[in-house]
């Protein structure tokens, strides 16, 4: 730091003002110190750093699984946040969830180095008592049933689901069948929940749902036994996977998709536009979702206080050509009188 504070003509605290990022320096300064720190080959110590304040400018992130499209675009959208905030991250994923093997990759995270840990829940953990995360490091949570004890940020699955499930109502559909995901999934289960009672509050009896484990197999195949039923006219899929593997279903056994069946999916991937025909779907935010963990998991930081709450990220309908009116059914003719 001397050596590069020799050769720009300026203070030593000048240079930590450059290499920490610091805007109180004016910008031919800065360059001019940048050079010099090209010159001399100098790079931060950010573990000598981490020393003098406390900070490893690193965070971890538990999710338990990176084989959905909506997790990965999820943890997509935190890295991009935390690397603004120059942040790294470091990822645990956790194929098989339990109490012990959450608590314990938390444990690892705050023997790692990081400042804190951003939890990406698929599955039914918070239900256990048991439940607890150990002292020591700020979380925030991606569950929006996580609890007041957490700081929580989600996107609004349920009235996401109400949306998708009114919109075919609303075209005259007289129920409407879904492709859930599966039953260990937080999100699945509030998309199934919330499906149901709009058909509640609409007088409808929901049918059995039919449940997959998100891929487009999943919906292929349940979507074969859907496009055997003469009574389905409408069809929400709990995401866009399902619901591409749906279409295909029907276009293989001959049913005109929306001229007989309409479908609704959830999560609006950007290939979803270019299904055929285009997908009606349910948009999620991924980025502000990122952008508002990272916010809150530095505010928790640099506070060094948890502040327990939920926010929630609006979902909006996104209708494309994927849904129409229902098929009206054929008028009944009369032969005239034989004389």
């Amino acid at each position: 730091m001397a050596d590069v504070a020799a050769l720009a003509g300026v203070s030593s605290q000048t240079v930590s003002r450059v290499s920490n990022g610091r805007t109180n320096v004016d910008a031919a300064t800065r360059d001019r110190v940048l050079e010099a720190m090209r010159s001399v080959g100098y790079q931060p110590n950010r573990a000598a750093r981490a020393l003098r304040t406390g900070r490893f400018r690193s965070l971890g992130v538990i999710t338990f699984t990176l084989s959905t499209f909506g997790n990965m675009r999820t943890l997509d959208a935190i890295a991009t946040a935390a690397a603004h905030a120059d942040y790294s991250v470091t990822l645990i994923p956790l194929p098989d969830p339990t109490v012990r093997t959450v608590s314990g990759a938390y444990q690892r995270l705050s023997e790692q180095a990081v400042d804190g840990v951003v939890i990406i829940f698929e599955a039914h953990l918070l239900d256990h008592a048991d439940f607890v995360l150990p002292d020591g490091l700020p979380v925030v949570v991606i569950d929006s049933n996580a609890g007041a004890q957490f700081t929580v940020v989600d996107a609004d699955q349920a009235d996401g689901a109400r949306q998708a499930t009114q919109h075919l109502l609303d075209l005259g559909h007289r129920n409407v069948w879904h492709i859930a995901g599966p039953d260990e999934s937080f999100s699945a289960m509030r998309r199934l929940d919330s499906w149901r009672a709009t058909l509640r509050e609409a007088g409808i009896e929901a049918p059995e749902p039919l449940h997959g484990d998100w891929s487009t197999e999943a919906g292929h195949r349940l979507g074969l036994e859907l496009a055997r039923r003469d009574d389905v006219t409408a069809i929400f899929a709990a995401n866009d996977q399902m619901a591409l593997g749906a279409m295909r279903a029907l276009h293989e056994l001959g049913r005109d998709v929306p001229g007989e069946i309409s479908v609704v999916g959830f999560d609006d991937m950007e290939e979803a536009s270019s299904f055929w025909p285009p997908l009606t779907t349910i948009h999620q935010d991924f980025s502000e979702v990122g952008r508002l963990c990272i916010e809150k998991l530095l505010h928790e930081i640099e506070t060094k206080q948890r502040a327990p709450g939920t926010t929630i990220v609006p979902t909006r309908l996104v209708v494309r050509s994927s849904t129409a009116a229902p098929p009206q059914a054929a008028p009944t003719t009369t032969s005239p009188a034989t004389p």
